[in-house]
């Protein structure tokens, strides 16, 4: 079964990068919100070369079946979390879900 992968872009807003890495890095407060799920394998963050403060996540599930479960289950964290970072970014865009092809862990 191919591992699931969804990719968002944020557009950071100005004097809000540095808070914006703390909760959307591989370590941060997002990630330890996914880490709660076995089903989760981790989150990349990509900084753009050309545009400053444009960032891509990548999360990596085991599937998409085991990703819309932990969302049912974790609804409210979510939210909760959603909104209190709202104000980190000029603008969030939801790039794709996506599999995974090929044998990376």
């Amino acid at each position: 079964m191919p591992r699931f992968v969804y990719i968002w872009q944020f557009d950071v807003a100005p004097g809000k990068e540095a808070e914006f890495l703390r909760h959307y890095g591989p370590d941060g407060t997002w990630a330890a919100l996914f880490r709660q799920d076995p089903d989760y394998i981790e989150t990349l963050l990509l900084a753009d070369r050309d545009t400053p403060l444009r960032y891509l996540t990548v999360d990596r599930w085991r599937s998409a079946e085991a990703c819309a479960a932990f969302r049912t289950r974790s609804a409210q964290a979510y939210d909760d979390l959603d909104l209190a970072c709202e104000s980190l970014t000029r603008a969030e865009t939801l790039i794709g879900h996506y599999d995974e092809i090929g044998d990376r862990p």
